[in-house]
This record gives C-alpha cells, structure tokens and sequence, in this order.
C-alpha cells in the first residue's frame, strides 16, 4: 500500500533472499556453515534450512550472524540507489528490526499489527504446518512488544479497506509532510 502511494520499498526479506543466491559469498558461507546437504538443486534448502533454524536457537544465531551484515550492506545499496533517483519516502520493510537492535537507526518506526492468533492463521492459510508457523512467530519478539514499542502502529486485522485508511492517514499526516 505505501509502495501504491508513491514510497520505495527496500525489503529485508528480499535482500536475505538476494545475499545468498548462487554464486555469491553468503551462498559459500551458508554452505560452509551448514553443509552441502542444505543445498537443492544448485540452490540454498531454505525450507529444510528453516526448519533446522527454527527449532534451533544456536543454529539461528550462526545463520543471522552470516546474513544480517550482507541484508544490511544490501538494503544500504537500494537506499542509496533510491536517495540517487530522488525518491521522496524510503521504507525499510524489516521484520526483525527490534530483535537486531535497528530502531534506532530510523526516523520512525511502523508496526504492521496483527494478534498472534491471527498471524498463525495467515501463515497457515498460505501452507505453512502449524508447528512451523508456531516456531516462526515464538522465534520472534511478541508481536504486543512491537506494538507498545513502535512510534507508529497499522492495525492489519481487520478489512484490506479498514487497513488502506489507516495507512493513508499515515502517509499523509507523517510521511510525506
């Protein structure tokens, strides 16, 4: 929806995706780390990787501690590119942005909002089992912290229509003023 009004979205979701590609250093240092046996078909498993990261705090501090630099040099690159082609509004679309100990590098913080059960509903809904939807949200700060933590809170638990407004006010009043 910010994207629709007008704001350059830089994504660490994608950036993760991005730094470990074939081919590149995060590729090889997963690899190393973890083994060959994490790979299929010439490409990092990221669901047997998940799996394993997911039931495995050790094992998810050694994947962060590999991918999180790269995501950051990644999404600083894209913030340049954006900041270079006069782009008015970047945001930076990081789910674990208070677990990394970022929010202080932003002007602002925005939580998107939903109650756990309703995240385990979503994930579901989109085929992830139950147990690892489960270990994702646990794996993460609670989705209250965020909320009481962050300047800027979109309620996303209700109607497309109900969520629209509210980031539009959102856009208008603090974004773009």
């Amino acid at each position: 929806m910010l994207r629709d009004l007008g704001a350059e979205i830089v994504d660490a979701d994608e950036a993760a995706h991005a730094v470990y590609e074939p081919g590149t250093p995060g590729f090889d240092a997963l690899v190393r780390e973890f083994g060959p046996h994490y790979v299929r078909d010439g490409r990092i498993d990221r669901a047997r990787l998940g799996e394993l990261v997911f039931a495995d705090a050790d094992a998810r501090r050694r994947l962060n501690a590999i991918v999180h630099p790269m995501v950051r040099e990644w999404m600083t690159e894209r913030t340049a590119e954006a900041l270079r082609r006069d782009v008015d509004v970047v945001v930076h679309d990081v789910p674990l942005l208070y677990e990394g100990g970022l929010q202080s590098l932003y002007a602002t913080v925005i939580v998107v909002y939903v109650p756990e059960p309703v995240q385990l509903e979503r994930l579901t809904a989109r085929g992830v089992p139950v147990d690892r939807a489960t270990a994702m949200i646990t794996s993460q700060m609670p989705i209250d912290e965020k909320r009481a933590l962050a300047r800027h809170v979109i309620d996303n638990s209700g109607t497309r229509e109900a969520t629209r407004e509210q980031v539009e006010r959102l856009w208008s009043d603090v974004l773009v003023r």
